[in-house]
């Protein structure tokens, strides 16, 4: 219980709903439940620290009360957008981040998806958007569900990631979101024939449980360089 008290997405939702119950924006936890697309009794436990609000709800959250995602990461002061809850624009906040979002989030339900549409504007239009200060440029996020890279990256992480152009060079040993039909999280090795890159190996850190297994050059679509994660208890 303790963990999901020191969260800090968590610590930011029970200000979020201080705030909107102060303001009588809700009429209680049944009125968010609707809004965030779950029960009273979710609500609940996420106020009593004793579950995780979802990446999901996050996205109902920040969509239904106009809040900002920085503040619900815990990287801008400012809980709201413009006008607060009924406006509709975006205001520049003290870190100047406001208005960029310039990381789309693709929550892990959208995961398999991000394959296909990963190019579709419509698809990464329907996606949420939000900033941290100091990761710049066009990222994707993607929020972690499973555990074969424990112990370095944990379920419901969400990991911050910077498309590599074609052809680019990758380290090995490094952490990488590769996209084939699928999308997944593993560590390269460059497989080499007569030194020239033939594959790559795609390795787990929960290597125990996972095995490494090779992937053509030709079967992948987007390289993503890991740059950051978001965890629990902060940014790393």
């Amino acid at each position: 219980m303790t963990g999901f008290l020191e969260n800090i997405v968590n610590i930011k939702f029970r200000e979020i709903y201080a705030y909107l119950e102060e303001n009588r924006l809700i009429r209680g936890k049944s009125d968010i439940a609707k809004k965030l697309g779950t029960y009273n009794h979710v609500v609940n436990s996420i106020l009593k620290g004793k579950r995780n609000i979802t990446v999901d709800q996050i996205n109902r959250l920040i969509e239904a009360y106009n809040i900002n995602a920085n503040y619900v990461f815990g990287c801008s002061p400012e809980m709201v957008l413009g006008d607060g809850p009924s406006g509709n624009s975006a205001s520049l906040n003290d870190d100047g981040y406001e208005g960029r979002n310039n990381i789309t989030l693709v929550p892990y339900k959208a995961v398999a998806g991000y394959a296909l549409g990963k190019h579709d504007k419509e698809y990464l239009n329907s996606l949420q958007n939000f900033s941290i200060p100091g990761q710049e440029g066009k990222l994707i996020a993607f929020e972690i569900s499973g555990d074969s890279m424990l112990p370095t990256i944990t379920n419901g992480d969400i990991i911050i990631c910077e498309p590599l152009e074609r052809g680019e060079p990758v380290k090995d040993n490094s952490v990488y979101v590769v996209v084939t039909d699928v999308v997944v999280t593993k560590r390269i090795q460059q497989i080499r024939e007569n030194n020239i890159v033939a594959r790559f190996r795609l390795i787990s850190d929960n290597d125990a449980v996972y095995k490494p297994y090779d992937v053509e050059l030709d079967e992948i679509t987007q390289i993503l360089k890991v740059k950051c994660r978001l965890t629990s208890s902060g940014i790393y």
